[in-house]
């Protein structure tokens, strides 16, 4: 938790925000992350300074519990001096203990970000999904409470001026923006319109940015002018030529010595290998997207 204090930018975590969204596909499939179309609505974790603190804060972790779909899990909420936002006891279950900074008494608005990530810990204890180090460990959950819809409310907590500043969560704001957008681009849902913070939104239209981007790279079709060119010039020189700095596709041959280019899907990041050969339509086996290439 950035308190009054500086906020990270750029995207310094992005390799790891994309092998995150592989693993969550990898370890839920494409059904069960599909099963996730709408987020948190803004009124079901809304909380006013006229609630009391302990009944409303177990309200809105249960609205989580139940948004992630853990049913038989119970959290427990409390509050005390500590120097991170929260942390959870992840036990056998099915209770939970949650504890969250005293900072959440006065600023109750932020309660339902801060439990997004600390619920998040349970989901993915539960299925046994885990980064090695604490750091990537953090990206994940971060990651995978963004991706499955209550992401949000941890972007819509970063505030900043020029004399206080506040962000939740190990991501950046333009690494939420991007997940956010991911999750936009798959599900067709805007949560721009949630956000409270303006600097919430510059976020988001920075992240969207870089996701929109994904899909324009070459082998694609959607890529542009400049990306194509360098294609043709990389693929004139493959597979002896030298490793190329800033591309994210790779030449090899196959079994037969038939040349072929491998690179990410721009929806799950899973590599997708095919053969160098023209106009081709590839399918992601793993979210099943259908994508127009030109290698």
């Amino acid at each position: 938790m950035a308190n009054d204090g500086p906020v990270e930018h750029g995207y310094p975590h992005l390799e790891t925000v994309r092998a995150a969204i592989t693993a969550l596909y990898k370890r839920l499939s494409y059904d069960t992350v599909r099963t996730y179309p709408t987020s948190v609505l803004p009124v079901d974790v809304a909380f006013c300074d006229t609630d009391d603190l302990y009944l409303g804060a177990q309200r809105v972790a249960h609205e989580l519990v139940r948004h992630y779909r853990l049913p038989d899990a119970r959290l427990v909420v409390s509050f005390r001096e500590m120097r991170h936002a929260a942390s959870v006891e992840l036990a056998a279950g099915p209770e939970y203990f949650v504890e969250l900074n005293d900072r959440f008494r006065d600023h109750r608005r932020d309660i339902g970000a801060a439990l997004a990530h600390e619920v998040m810990h349970v989901y993915l204890h539960r299925l046994d999904l885990s980064f090695p180090g604490v750091r990537d460990n953090e990206i994940l959950t971060d990651t995978a409470a963004t991706y499955l819809g209550a992401g949000w409310l941890l972007l819509d907590a970063y505030r900043e001026d020029g004399a206080s500043s506040q962000k939740l969560g190990y991501l950046t704001p333009e690494e939420f923006g991007y997940v956010l957008a991911k999750r936009a681009l798959v599900f067709g849902e805007d949560p721009s319109v949630w956000f409270t913070s303006a600097q919430a939104y510059t976020a988001y239209a920075k992240g969207m940015e870089l996701a929109r981007g994904d899909g324009q790279q070459p082998p694609l079709t959607a890529a542009g002018w400049a990306g194509r060119r360098r294609y043709a010039r990389d693929r004139r020189h493959a597979p002896t030529g030298p490793p190329q700095p800033g591309v994210r596709y790779a030449f090899s041959p196959d079994g037969s010595g038939r040349l072929r280019v491998s690179f990410p899907c721009p929806t799950c990041h899973q590599r997708i290998r095919v053969p160098v050969r023209g106009r081709v339509r590839a399918r992601c086996a793993l979210c099943r997207s259908v994508l127009e290439c030109d290698t």
